[in-house]
């Protein structure tokens, strides 16, 4: 989410997904706010610092450990008090293993993680220990809640494919084995007991990794998907994974106009908008021929990516969009047995 006041941020979040709001994050707050660094502020008994280039292992915790330490707890604290006796789903994000291993600098050769495989194991394990931890803080916190841990795996494709740059930039590290990817992914995964997701935003989602991997669902951004995923987003579907899938745009198109929120209850001026990312959806389940019924069931509308990169205003019409259309699928299902128009 934009902004940099966690407590405002949550209550825009409980606001607009009254069913399924998430704990926010705030990357404009600078390091410790970002992906890797809130969830380095997890690692157990792996200490972590802040270098000109980004996250790197530290020999001993220090201040950048400390202050990433706070926020989140700042965070926590003001999902408490927004979601004070809310029962339901509440999603938590996590930066995924490999994500983490392709972000964090090792201390001496300035690669990243995984050039080598021992410090992944390591992080892996760490990871493991503090997702857990995290996740049992927030159900105690919020009691009612039935959590769900989202994985960011941004990097999930790039490490897969061999895409990820050297300390020089002048070549790529190795990729890593596809066996090698799933057990370490599924090691977090199941170390917390909850639901789970993983999200890739990337160009090359690889559903059947994260699926064999054991993640109870996939996000994924819907434009983003090339023809020859769909018959992999299909058997996922079909092993009755959730699918949340990205398209209301976290940016509106420059002619999109000015976007004005809707209320907590009720639909607002973009219903229109709405209508036709529900309809997205319900063309990809007739694309895939899966049983339209099991799409309200098994669908989540998301914004495509992050919001981060949006205005205040345009966050929450987001946020709005994403309500408004996924209590349309049902309704839309129903009312017409031809593909949407």
């Amino acid at each position: 989410m934009p902004g940099t006041n966690p407590a405002e941020a949550m209550r825009v979040v409980a606001g607009e997904l009254p069913d399924f709001p998430y704990l926010p994050e705030l990357p404009d707050r600078g390091p410790g706010a970002d992906l890797t660094g809130r969830t380095a502020a997890l690692l157990v008994e792996i200490p972590v610092e802040v270098t000109p280039r980004g996250w790197r292992l530290a020999e001993r915790p220090g201040r950048d450990l400390a202050r990433a330490t706070t926020m989140l707890s700042s965070d926590l604290d003001g999902m408490e008090e927004a979601l004070d006796g809310f029962r339901g789903p509440l999603k938590i994000q996590l930066c995924g293993p490999w994500t983490l291993a392709a972000t964090l600098e090792l201390p001496r050769t300035l690669n990243v993680a995984i050039a080598d495989p021992g410090a992944v194991a390591d992080l892996t394990a760490s990871l493991a220990e503090g997702a857990a931890a995290h996740a049992a803080e927030v159900a105690k916190r919020v009691p009612g809640a039935r959590i769900v841990v989202q994985f960011d795996e941004p990097a999930l494709a790039a490490v897969a494919g061999g895409e990820v740059p050297t300390a020089s930039g002048l070549s790529r590290l190795r990729a890593v084995e596809a066996e090698v990817l799933r057990e370490r992914l599924a090691q977090v995964i199941a170390s917390t007991g909850k639901y789970t997701v993983v999200h890739s935003c990337s160009a090359a989602v690889p559903f059947g990794l994260i699926r064999a991997a054991g993640a109870d669902a996939i996000s994924f951004d819907l434009s983003q998907l090339r023809r020859g995923e769909e018959n992999a987003v299909a058997e996922s579907a079909e092993a009755r994974l959730g699918l949340l899938t990205g398209v209301i745009p976290a940016v509106p198109a420059p002619d999109a106009g000015a976007a004005r929120p809707a209320g907590p209850t009720g639909p607002g001026d973009g219903s229109a908008e709405a209508r036709q990312a529900a309809e997205r959806v319900i063309r990809l389940w007739r694309r895939l021929g899966l049983p339209l019924e099991t799409c309200p069931e098994q669908a989540v509308i998301t914004p495509a990516c992050g919001l981060a990169g949006a205005s205040p205003d345009q966050a929450r019409a987001a946020l709005t969009r994403c309500r408004e259309a996924g209590s349309m699928l049902a309704e839309l299902i129903e009312e017409t047995g031809e593909e949407p128009r």
